[in-house]
């Protein structure tokens, strides 16, 4: 951490904060409130919310990779890896090979050397594909084993691909049928408190409808729970969740692929969580 001059102080980042110490070099617990507008400051705290922007958006990039099912050329993970808010993303991520078999966690990248990583023997190895998959974790094999394997290796990953909750299509589906009904009605006493959490949730909200795009076999598809466009002082509930094509053509329940169904299903789940239980109790 390197310091800089303010007033009679010096001042620096730490894990996101800035700190001081004084001319003597001991280390302050705070900030003096005389320092607020200095310009060593300012720009340190300014420097801190951009890095913390940086840090979610690496994230968001990185999840919306594995959501998404996007390839990402071995050269862009290469020369991001360097940085340290990408680098925190990607660690420890499942990495599958051209044959689509895990090839192991990742633990670095080289443009020259690939890959570094720890494989399912606990050995590392080096890869070098063309392009990285970062898959979805309803698309891994034996995720149950994979998991705990992981927690033998201590792995933590920031973009929850492990263990991240997965859903899949019951046995006794009606593929013929346009929609899941399980987390519909759930009451929110105003609109704007279901809006709100979908935007807080990283949901988009568009034509009164909460979406989730995926891509899923090189095609688009939309998750979608229809949450109500009037006025937002009004009681609202979620509705059934559906899935569309890229074109906004519904799809029957039998054409949504496994990343698609367990994504909307999630998006279904969370949205239905935060709904009034205090009502529904009075109800019963």
């Amino acid at each position: 951490m390197g310091w800089v001059t303010a007033g009679d102080y010096e001042v620096g980042l730490d894990g996101g904060k800035v700190v001081c110490r004084n001319g003597a070099g001991r280390r302050l617990k705070s900030v003096p409130s005389k320092l607020a507008d200095d310009p060593a400051v300012m720009g340190l705290r300014q420097l801190a919310e951009w890095l913390e922007r940086h840090d979610r958006q690496c994230l968001a990039d990185v999840e919306k990779w594995m959501v998404r099912s996007l390839p990402v050329p071995l050269a862009v993970i290469a020369r991001v890896w360097p940085d340290p808010a990408w680098q925190s993303a990607l660690r420890d991520l499942v990495v599958t090979g051209p044959d689509g078999e895990v090839a192991g966690f990742l633990r670095d990248a080289d443009l020259d050397r690939g890959l570094g990583l720890v494989d399912l023997d606990g050995d590392s190895v080096r890869i070098a594909p063309e392009l990285v998959s970062l898959p979805h974790p309803v698309l891994l094999d034996d995720l149950d084993e994979l998991r705990e394997f992981a927690v033998e290796l201590g792995v933590e990953q920031r973009a929850q691909q492990l263990f991240r909750e997965v859903w899949r299509p019951p046995a006794d589906l009606d593929a013929g049928a346009t929609s899941v009904e399980e987390y519909a009605g759930g009451s929110f006493k105003e609109l704007r408190f279901l809006h709100g959490r979908t935007t807080q949730l990283g949901y988009r909200v568009r034509g009164g409808n909460a979406v989730c795009p995926v891509r899923e076999d090189a095609r688009g598809v939309e998750a979608r729970v229809w949450i109500g466009d009037y006025d937002s002082y009004e009681e609202t509930e979620t509705g059934p969740l559906t899935w569309t094509d890229r074109a906004g053509k519904a799809l029957r329940l039998g054409q949504v692929g496994p990343v698609a169904w367990s994504e909307g299903m999630r998006m279904a789940a969370a949205l239905f969580a935060g709904r009034d239980i205090e009502d529904e109790e009075q109800a019963a």
